[in-house]
């Protein structure tokens, strides 16, 4: 009996991985324009999501783990996304980045390489939108958004945008790239170098900085302090703003959360709507609290071991009067805020320790007394507040 044209039997992947040809009907890719948000200006607010094979899609699943089991753990120990025990969370303590991917040899295997070659290239592509399709397009350069090995690819071709100063971090999650700067005695050098240098990276891998969605943000807790020229890229200023919305999480330069919890109640409070909707509509207390957790809960939860143990009095209580509210609907009690973050601080903590290449951020104290870490002294209520003295001391009182 024929296989279709494009299918081959999966034994060992290195020998039977380049006489698998992606033919046209499993490469062949149906963008759909979703949305980003919901008022639509310009085409750039629509992602492109690729309905690919499914067939392709549990090759691409097995290609996938191959080249995850080839690849150091140790690569890229800052590219937070797509990656086991990492997270928002652990970024926060481009310009449609994947449409830009070009082939190459990635640090791969050669036979692998011509079978991702192959896959990236000569992919028919058209647009769909609702019984309209557009003329079809062969592309050779980008992964669709909607591939089981994009992230992945862009992650690994990505690998070397590192740090050129001691000074900095570049941290990513996926294509959101933030370069973090520590400027001291006034020395700006270094920072001002690496920012250039990115634009230079960007500029000799294809990829395109989006400068209107660039955005810098100075944290100076000094009671004397000076003026910073602003940064430019591609001699095109970019804005200095006061907060910022990172990864779901809204950050500001005084490090208060305020303006982040503020935005999160008035979602919160938005989804109590729907809950006393369904009280109404007589679901159960169990349907109404697992209804809660999650899409209220995962609200006022999220990437809470950030921002939560730095919380005002004040910020905590409107956290609260909305697990209040929650609580009266559904008629049964709810785990407290405070609960939920210091489980997950410890849960966050035992992770990181367990991940020999997690960014390091607990020392042993000595061999004497083992599961025992050091803390460092804390000069300021933020940094005894913070996630990492948290952790330290349920580690250590978990001993």
């Amino acid at each position: 009996m024929r296989r279709p044209a494009g299918w081959c039997v999966y034994g060992h992947i290195q020998s039977i991985l380049i006489p698998f040809c992606c033919s046209h009907m499993l490469q062949e890719g149906h963008i759909v324009p979703v949305p980003k948000k919901s008022k639509v200006t310009e085409l750039k607010d629509y992602r492109p999501v690729a309905l690919t094979s499914v067939i392709m899609k549990c090759f691409e699943r097995l290609v996938k783990d191959h080249i995850t089991s080839t690849i150091p753990d140790t690569l890229d120990p800052l590219q937070f996304a797509h990656r086991p025990n990492r997270s928002t969370d652990d970024a926060i303590d481009y310009s449609s980045a994947f449409n830009t991917i070009v082939p190459s040899t990635l640090g791969l295997d050669p036979a692998l390489c011509n079978w991702v070659l192959d896959f990236l290239t000569g992919r028919p592509q058209v647009v769909r939108e609702g019984n309209n399709i557009s003329t079809p397009l062969i592309l050779n350069t980008g992964a669709p958004q909607g591939c089981v090995l994009s992230p992945l690819l862009y992650s690994l071709f990505t690998h070397d945008c590192v740090a050129t100063h001691a000074s900095n971090s570049i941290i990513k999650f996926a294509d959101d790239t933030t370069v973090v700067g520590l400027i001291t005695k006034n020395d700006e050098t270094a920072y001002r170098e690496e920012v250039r240098a990115l634009g230079v990276w960007c500029q000799e891998n294809n990829l395109t900085l989006n400068i209107n969605k660039t955005k810098e943000m100075i944290v100076d807790f000094r009671k004397q302090q000076m003026e910073h020229p602003p940064i430019h890229i591609d001699e095109t200023v970019v804005e200095r703003v006061v907060s910022l919305k990172f990864l779901g999480v809204h950050i500001t330069d005084k490090l208060n959360w305020s303006t982040h919890t503020d935005r999160i109640v008035k979602k919160a409070q938005q989804r109590l709507f729907n809950l006393r909707r369904l009280k109404k509509f007589g679901l159960s207390p169990t349907a109404l609290t697992n209804f809660y957790r999650c899409t209220i809960e995962s609200i006022l939860s999220g990437c809470i071991t950030a921002w939560y143990g730095n919380c005002s009095a004040h910020n905590r209580k409107a956290l609260q009067r909305v697990l209040r509210s929650a609580q009266r609907i559904t008629g049964g009690k709810l785990p407290a805020l405070q609960d939920t973050y210091t489980t997950r601080c410890h849960r966050k903590a035992i992770k990181i320790i367990k991940d020999n290449n997690h960014h390091c951020l607990f020392t042993p104290r000595s061999s004497r007394m083992r599961g025992q870490y050091r803390c460092i002294k804390a000069g300021t209520e933020r940094l005894k507040n913070s996630f990492y003295l948290k952790a330290i001391r349920l580690l250590n009182s978990h001993h």
